[in-house]
Formats: structure tokens, sequence, C-alpha cells
């Protein structure tokens, strides 16, 4: 571990004299998502510098040793290979874009064993790919980066993230990307050294709020359009949950309690775009994402976006991208 870091700032936050710091251990992933990672690393420095103590110590491992490159090309110096780790020790895994790829076998099988032996052990961003690799996410409540979250079921059918802020499940801990961290490690913070402190590195983020664990990671459909029109945003939020199926928009309407013209005008009115034409770009975003994100053939993305033909799902790919869907993955591959 490296020696605790304890900054010099203005403000001050009395606690208990701790004799020993908590040791954090981040287990960094090609292609790391820098934010989720430093989110995570800030709060510690933050509680720290408030303090005046040696509240939390940290260290960075990476499977062979070497420097680990993040998603936006900055390079993490790394303390040592993949190790044994201090017996009080939480584990975390550091992830980003393409976790399928980053989540190593090696790496699955440490993360196993420090859980087996008794450490806490967690994943931010995309980390969970490498717990469930591990075979110690089922029946457990965990979650990651939302837009994963469709890949991540494809891949394991058996398992069911949550699309929430974190979550903490008896000794795993896990958190979507983005600044989501913080949120996780600010309840850690709450949870060991109580409210006082919590607020202060919250407000030294400038973090206005402090989210509670099962908080929304997306906003609601109705922000993110633009729009509280309660029979448009019941008739999107059912495009969302069945895109694998094939949609009757007749149907649709009966279901919603509202007419076929009505259906379109509102559609027209507050999105400028036809019913049909919205659900088919949603069709198009989630199989962007398992193109970019999984190993799927392009046919089983197709079946699992709700074409029934990879002929048509290509043309509407390359109308709606530029370019065909097999060019696509190839391209992140």
């Amino acid at each position: 571990m490296q020696d605790p870091i304890i900054p010099k700032g203005v403000a001050h936050v009395p606690v208990d004299a701790v004799t020993t710091p908590d040791p954090i251990i981040f287990a960094l992933q090609p292609n790391l998502s820098m934010l989720a990672f430093t989110s995570a690393v800030e709060t510690l420095r933050i509680a720290n510098q408030l303090t005046g103590q040696n509240l939390y110590s940290w260290a960075t491992m990476s499977e062979t040793g070497e420097n680990v490159r993040c998603s936006n090309g900055i390079e993490i110096g790394i303390d040592s290979p993949l190790g044994e780790t201090p017996a009080n020790a939480a584990v975390f895994i550091c992830s980003g874009v393409q976790p399928e790829r980053a989540a190593s076998q090696r790496m699955a099988d440490w993360i196993r064993l420090q859980w087996r032996v008794g450490r806490r052990v967690g994943g931010l961003c995309t980390g969970a790919y490498t717990l469930a690799k591990a075979g110690i996410l089922e029946g457990r409540d965990f979650t990651l980066h939302w837009e994963n979250i469709p890949p991540f079921r494809e891949q394991f059918p058996n398992l069911s993230p949550l699309e929430q802020l974190y979550a903490i499940d008896d000794r795993i801990m896990t958190s979507g990307g983005g600044v989501a961290p913080m949120d996780l490690f600010l309840k850690l913070i709450y949870d060991r050294h109580g409210a006082q402190l919590a607020r202060a590195v919250l407000n030294m983020c400038l973090h206005t709020v402090q989210r509670s664990e099962t908080d929304r990671q997306q906003s609601s459909t109705a922000a993110l359009i633009g729009n509280r029109n309660d029979k448009l945003v019941r008739i999107i939020s059912y495009f969302e949950e069945n895109l694998e199926e094939t949609v009757d928009l007749d149907s649709v309407t009966r279901d919603m309690g509202v007419s076929r013209r009505q259906m379109e005008r509102l559609f027209k009115q507050h999105l400028n775009t036809t019913p049909k034409r919205f659900l088919q770009e949603l069709r198009l975003q989630k199989a962007r994402i398992l193109l970019a994100e999984t190993d799927m053939a392009v046919v089983e993305v197709a079946t699992a976006c709700g074409y029934e033909s990879v002929g048509n799902f290509s043309k509407r790919f390359r109308e709606a991208y530029g370019m065909s869907p097999h060019r696509f993955s190839a391209g992140h591959g």
C-alpha cells in the first residue's frame, strides 16, 4: 500500500482518531473510466484532508503490474500486479468501455479469491462484468453503468442488474459510472465516520446532494424527452421495455387508451417524429451498444433488437449511421 495521503487544506472536520487507515485496492482494467476511478479516489483523499488523519489508504493494481491506459487515453500508474491484499481491504474492479474484453479470466479468478478469503469486493462503472465472470453475483443486488446493462443481460441472462446509482449487498459493492462512485464512497464514509464528515466531503466536491443507493442513474423518461404528458411517457416506456418484441402500434393504442391518430399527433407535437420512427431509433441505439460492447454476431443483435431479418436491420443501421453493422462491429473489435 502507498503511504496514506493527507493534503493540507483550510476546512477541518474533527473525527475520532484512527490507529490504522482503511485500505482500498483499485484493480484497474484497460479502457477504464477515469471519471469513475477518480470520483472514488478523490472522495477518499478529501476525507483525509478534511480530518488531517489517515482515514483511508489506497493502491492500484493491474493484471501484469504495468500502467493502464484509460478510455480517454491517459495512462495511470500502477503500484503492483495482482497479488495479496490486506485482510481488512475493500477491493474494487475499475472498468469502462468494452468491459467484456477487459474482464480477463485471471482477474476474475483473483477477485473470486479475494471474496472467498473474506474481503469486501466491488465494481466501479462496468466492473460488474468481472464480478459476474467470477461467479459471485448470483442472487445479489448489484449494478453497473446503465449503457452497459442491455449487453450485460445478453451475456449473463441469469443475472439481473439494478438500474440504480450503486448497490451494497453484504460484502459486494457496485456502482454505475460517471460520478456514481462518489455517492457509493460517501455512503461508506457516512457509515464509518458519520454524517458530519460525509456532508463536508460532499460540499468540498461541490456535489449538491448526497444521493441514495436506489436513485436512478438516468433521468426519468419525462425529463429525457422534456415532456410530462402521461400518455406519451407511458407509450415510450412501453417501447423501451419491449425492444426485442414485435410491437403492434394498434395494440399499443388500445392498451394505452388512445387512438392511433392521437398517438401520431402526440409524437409529432412533442417530439417532431412518428411513433414508428421513434421506436426504430430506440432499437438502433440498442443495437449500436450491443455491437460496440459485446461479441454478439450481427444476426444475434438483430434478433435482440426486434428485427425479423438481418437484411432489414442492416439497411436501417446503414441509413442511421452511415455504415453496415458488420463494419461498425469490426471497428470496435
